[in-house]
């Protein structure tokens, strides 16, 4: 299998919603964001997979060691796919070492941190595992003015505030919560309610819950506003994919909204057909 081939599997097995953005871009285009997602993908299932830190942090520095021999010929080739398959796009869409690393980093954090004492600091961990991932996306998707970095930063916190609303069950199956403590205490619901995924709590835990589920659903639909907001009107054309993801994303967050108490013991999902629908309505109409 070719690591063309490698990337192509590994973004088409994750259902992600990114990839039915990826259809619309041109072969080149697709062909770097679907190996650059790869990469994301792969360091993402890794420490999640891993149950061993100490296994998890050498598998971490291995793939620094990958990213350096990306930009580093003296230090050989990469040998993993997903970089061989990025490697040769890395100069044309302005990708540095820093990005990769910074992907790295962000998951690095889940290995050293499972709980964010409030919104700032789960901020900082957005910004490494999302935010960078939105830059690089955008320079991408063909990036000219430099204002629409600022837009993808703030779209990727959108997307990642998205992804942990979603999650709540799954994370807390690992023994994750990602929701801020502050905001916990805000609504009385408590850890151990929402790492039992509601289980054996009393009567009033579904309507304390589903208070802390809206707000920060609130929350992430205004920062998809905030974000729209700050695209710059020349890069809207070259910005679609990240706007069919955020519609299919935004859609996502209106049905959670409906039963949120679902996401603690099941994945709130849209069918495959319902996201090619809202990406391809973007792409043709323009329209979110």
């Amino acid at each position: 299998m070719t690591p063309e081939a490698y990337a192509q599997d590994k973004a088409a097995a994750s259902g992600s919603s990114f990839y039915y953005a990826f259809l619309f871009l041109p072969p080149q285009r697709r062909a770097a964001i679907t190996a650059f997602y790869a990469f994301c993908r792969e360091i993402d299932d890794m420490v999640d997979e891993v149950h061993d830190p100490g296994v998890a942090q050498a598998k971490l520095q291995w793939w620094r060691q990958q990213v350096l021999r990306c930009f580093d010929a003296a230090h050989g080739p990469p040998e993993h796919p997903a970089l061989l398959a990025l490697k040769p796009h890395l100069k044309a869409y302005g990708i540095e070492a820093t990005h990769l690393m910074q992907v790295i980093d962000g998951c690095q954090m889940d290995l050293e941190q499972s709980r964010y004492l409030d919104f700032a600091g789960l901020q900082r961990y957005c910004h490494l595992v999302a935010g960078v991932v939105g830059e690089v996306a955008a320079r991408i998707f063909g990036q000219t003015d430099p204002a629409t970095t600022a837009y993808a930063h703030r779209l990727g916190l959108a997307f990642q505030l998205t992804n942990i609303i979603r999650d709540v069950g799954e994370d807390a199956l690992r023994g994750r919560i990602y929701l801020p403590v502050n905001e916990l205490q805000r609504f009385d619901v408590k850890a151990h309610e929402l790492l039992k995924r509601g289980q054996a709590s009393d009567a009033t835990f579904p309507d304390r819950f589903g208070a802390l589920m809206r707000f920060q659903i609130e929350r992430a639909l205004g920062c998809y506003d905030e974000a729209l907001a700050m695209l710059p009107h020349a890069d809207r054309r070259s910005q679609k994919p990240g706007l069919m993801m955020a519609s299919i994303y935004r859609t996502l967050l209106r049905e959670i909204a409906t039963e949120p108490h679902l996401v603690l013991n099941q994945r709130v999902s849209l069918t495959p057909l319902r996201k090619f629908w809202l990406a391809w309505k973007v792409q043709a109409l323009g329209r979110l």
